[in-house]
């Protein structure tokens, strides 16, 4: 059995933003020379999201709108979580809606996708570091 743990790491200068991992994903499954088996990709941060979804720039603009109807920044009073001082309640419930994690096959070596499937960091509560994991294990 083949195992590969590498950590990525994200800075998004912005509080939400929507970054396509997938090619960095394909490298490290090429890296681990797996060629059966699932690779696990999760965000290690209670305000981030890793998901599935198309590689659309209007999907992306729909997911915005939609979260912020869902659970809006602001008022940040509306949420009892921020009564500890912090500014990200919608941030959590953001992340519970879009994901922790993702597991996808990989066959013959390459991860074995959907048409038009890539994998995404979603980010709720950004400017600052954040940390992701890859694991891969397989034969």
């Amino acid at each position: 059995m083949k195992s590969l743990t590498e950590y990525l790491w994200f800075e998004v200068p912005q509080r939400r933003g929507f970054i396509n991992i997938t090619k960095t994903v394909e490298d490290l499954v090429r890296k681990s020379g797996v060629k059966e088996g699932l690779c696990l990709v999760n965000a290690m941060h209670i305000t981030a999201s890793v998901y599935i979804n198309d590689a659309e720039p209007g999907l992306l603009r729909d997911y915005e709108e939609w979260l912020e109807k869902l659970a809006p920044h602001e008022p940040v009073s509306q949420y009892n979580h921020n009564r500890t001082g912090e500014d990200n309640g919608d941030a959590h419930l953001k992340r519970q809606i879009m994901g922790r994690e993702v597991v996808v096959a990989i066959t013959n070596g390459a991860l074995d996708f959907g048409p038009w499937e890539q994998i995404y960091y979603g980010e709720f509560d950004g400017r600052r570091r954040k940390k992701l994991l890859v694991k891969i294990i397989g034969e």
